[in-house]
């Protein structure tokens, strides 16, 4: 089966939608990865594309001109006082480029209230047919994969997913065994990268790295091989925010190498038979 990757949005932090695009069709990039819902994050542009009519326009158009696919939106952050329906509009645009998925994560502590919310979200993709993919951050509420697969379990609905990131399964200290439990249904595309193998301890160097310090798989710690070989065979997004790497490379260049090494180190770790 011939493996199919994604440029997320982190990766490329500073390019907006169309730029994204292009840059992800002349690396060789099957799929974008955008983020339509503005966070407010420091360093961060506002790349709503359902207020921002002329860039919703130039994104059509590249994802014409190119071929390129739209895989997923983000971020559909849970936290408390959310009202699930402010991420409408970013459904809305989803649906329109052709996505297929939405990706969320949990950043309250209110059990209540985010199983209800997430159903909330859930309910709300299924017209636009979106699945919503719930991602463990080390750093969120949500952290590991055991709250996760309980969130999924309890809220019962059929376009929920589980979002696997390396980095943050890395970091949470899960095993590879408890993803082959797992329903294959829930998985619908993960995020890889590489890390330096050591845990921080301290939230903000865990912060730092995953914002902003990933590493080009096969140049880390993480056994990345056992993780991806666990789950089922989907779309892989390459989420690799890496500044350093961008400073002396350029987003283009950078992304082109975090395929190219993405590729080489699955193809020298392939699945058993």
């Amino acid at each position: 089966m011939k493996k199919s990757f994604s440029l997320a949005h982190l990766t490329v932090l500073g390019c907006a939608p169309p730029e994204m695009i292009y840059i992800a069709s002349m690396a060789g990039y099957d799929y974008v990865s955008i983020r339509p819902i503005f966070m407010g994050l420091p360093g961060e542009s506002n790349y709503d594309l359902a207020v921002n009519k002329e860039m919703m326009k130039q994104t059509k158009r590249a994802l014409t001109d190119t071929g390129i696919k739209l895989l997923d939106i983000e971020l559909a952050r849970i936290y408390e006082g959310l009202d699930p329906k402010r991420y409408l509009p970013a459904m809305e645009v989803a649906a329109e480029l052709g996505g297929k998925h939405v990706l969320s994560s949990i950043w309250t502590d209110d059990r209540n209230f985010y199983m209800e919310k997430f159903g909330e979200l859930c309910d709300l993709a299924k017209p636009f047919g979106l699945t919503v993919d719930l991602e463990f951050v080390p750093i969120a509420c949500v952290s590991d994969l055991a709250k996760t697969v309980e969130v999924l379990r309890t809220v019962n609905r059929d376009n929920a997913g589980i979002m696997i990131d390396t980095h943050h399964f890395h970091r949470s200290r899960d095993k590879v065994e408890d993803l082959k439990t797992l329903p294959a249904e829930w998985f619908h595309f993960a995020h890889i990268c590489d890390a330096p193998e050591e845990i921080p301890t301290e939230k903000a160097e865990m912060t730092r790295i995953l914002r902003e310090a990933r590493s080009y798989l096969g140049e880390g710690g993480i056994d990345v091989a056992s993780i991806i070989n666990s789950i089922p065979e989907i779309p892989y997004s390459i989420e690799l925010p890496n500044l350093e790497k961008v400073k002396e490379f350029g987003y283009a260049e950078h992304a082109r190498r975090c395929l190219q090494t993405a590729k080489a180190y699955i193809d020298s770790n392939p699945r058993a038979l």
